[in-house]
């Protein structure tokens, strides 16, 4: 075991770096494990001052690679569909952008985003609120190329293969996650090939990847390079072992789907290069953000600059689309003093953002009432 301590000012914190096995799957609150900061070091979140943008930049945009980022090339690249379907087929990626072309803003979070705000937390990507983008993402819808396939009427779902492959749970496996075939069949589904005005990069699952709006991220498989139509639902790893709401390791909980309602602000003022606390001059000042549901609206944000015991209601942008965020504002009479900032939202159907987050095993769907600690002076 390796400790550091760091001073800073007033502020003491203590790190602690620790091996872990297989059988250890929770942590205790701010003790992070060797494997985590490989994990976060490997992948990337969307600092919070990002959320100024209606459109995330690409190099901001959050990221997660299970396993490593395959070598790609569109030159010889394809796409096989097949199972149960009665034409199977192979498409090239000329093929592909041959076809009807979309383009579509959609915001997407990774399912474990606020993992390591749960106590204990699953020892997993430690993600703190950073785990969201927005982008606008070029591709083909998914339906028209099912049709032409002739999904089987036995077919109960579709099974998506990504190329990149790697050991999780003791299992050697590509990344696989399956969609039922009315899921699938939906209109914004797409095979998405651009993002942002550009080609995916490397990173992003170039050159073609699945894209499902509304979804927690891991269902956009990247790297797509199979479809088949399967007779009985997937019980593959990343399927039925993980991305599920457990309460124990032996639960098999319900499944991780459609992105739960979340707000999250720009941290205003400055920070404190450790901790993140924020210095705010007293005086009137502008609280921005933004908030989002998955497939649904937002129908209210609420702002509070007492850790929640009090909210007025923020003003509500437009929404960038069906699937992406929206802005919010509020004004905020910042007083001497220390104050706990808090924001929440509503969706259209009355769901409303938890003050405290339910615990669950694998540290899925966090969508706990976003706190900013800040120091007016």
């Amino acid at each position: 075991m390796r400790r550091g301590e760091v001073l800073m000012s007033s502020q003491r914190a203590t790190y602690e770096f620790r091996q872990v096995g297989d059988g250890d799957k929770t942590a205790k609150t701010d003790l992070f494990y060797r494997e985590e900061i490989q994990l976060a070091l490997r992948n990337r979140g969307m600092p919070l001052e990002g959320l100024r943008y209606d459109v995330t930049p690409t190099g901001m945009h959050y990221l997660l690679i299970h396993f490593d980022i395959p070598h790609a090339s569109e030159d010889d690249w394809s796409l096989e569909i097949g199972g149960l379907v009665s034409r199977p087929a192979t498409l090239d990626m000329d093929e592909v952008r041959a076809r009807a072309p979309v383009s579509l803003p959609v915001t997407m979070e990774c399912a474990g985003n606020g993992r390591a705000l749960m106590e204990p937390r699953a020892i997993s990507q430690p993600w703190l609120l950073e785990a969201i983008g927005t982008a606008e993402w070029t591709g083909t819808p998914l339906a028209p190329i099912l049709e032409e396939a002739g999904v089987a009427g036995d077919a109960v779902e579709l099974l998506f293969t990504g190329v990149d492959q790697g050991v999780q749970g003791g299992e050697l496996q590509y990344y696989q996650r399956s969609l039922t075939i009315e899921q699938a069949m939906r209109d914004e589904v797409m095979l998405a090939y651009g993002m942002n005005g550009a080609p995916l990069q490397p990173q992003h699952g170039y050159p073609l990847r699945l894209l499902v709006p509304g979804w927690y991220g891991m269902t956009s498989v990247k790297w797509l390079t199979k479809i088949e139509a399967i007779a009985e639902p997937f019980d593959g790893f990343q399927q039925m072992r993980t991305y599920r709401y457990a309460q124990s390791a032996d639960d098999v909980g319900d499944p991780v789907d459609l992105i739960r309602v979340r707000s999250v602000m720009i941290p205003p003022g400055v920070p404190d290069f450790l901790t993140r606390t924020r210095l705010v001059r007293r005086g009137a000042h502008t609280v921005r953000g933004r908030a989002w549901a998955g497939r649904l609206d937002v129908a209210r944000v609420e702002f509070s600059e007492d850790g929640g015991h009090t909210w007025t209601d923020a003003e509500l942008g437009p929404r960038l689309g069906e699937f992406a965020w929206r802005s919010w504002s509020a004004e905020w009479d910042a007083m001497p003093g220390e104050r706990v900032l808090c924001v929440r939202a509503t969706d259209e159907e009355g769901r409303i953002q938890p003050t405290e987050q339910p615990w669950n095993y694998q540290g899925m769907g966090n969508n706990m009432v976003h706190k900013v600690d800040a120091r007016v002076e």
